[in-house]
């Protein structure tokens, strides 16, 4: 009985810990996909980012003027201006792209 208990208490931890462990690192998502334009402090200052003029997401006002679903709908989709491409349309999983939005999040000062 014992045994049994004892099962049971550690599958539930196990299943417990599961989101967790499959949850996207935001931090990581955005560092190997976002960073080459937006840099590391999301100001987009570097080459790339200067040349496509990418928004400072820094910014407060920057980050308030727009939600995650919209966000997550401009990475998906990508976003163009007039004909030209600011980003190619992305292909990572959904659950990826939310968490690389969180991570932008805390890079508002």
């Amino acid at each position: 009985m014992k045994n049994i208990a004892f099962l049971a208490v550690s599958a539930a931890l196990v299943l417990a810990a599961t989101p967790n462990i499959l949850a996207a690192d935001g931090k990581a998502v955005y560092a190997d996909n976002c960073t080459k334009c937006h840099g590391d402090d999301g100001k987009g200052q570097t080459k790339m980012g200067q040349k496509l003029e990418a928004r400072d997401y820094s910014d407060a006002k920057v980050q308030d003027s727009f939600t995650d679903a919209e966000a997550l709908k401009s990475i998906k989709d990508g976003m163009k201006k007039a004909d030209k491409t600011l980003m190619k349309p992305s292909e990572l999983a959904e659950d990826d792209i939310k968490a690389s939005i969180a991570f932008l999040r805390t890079l508002k000062k």
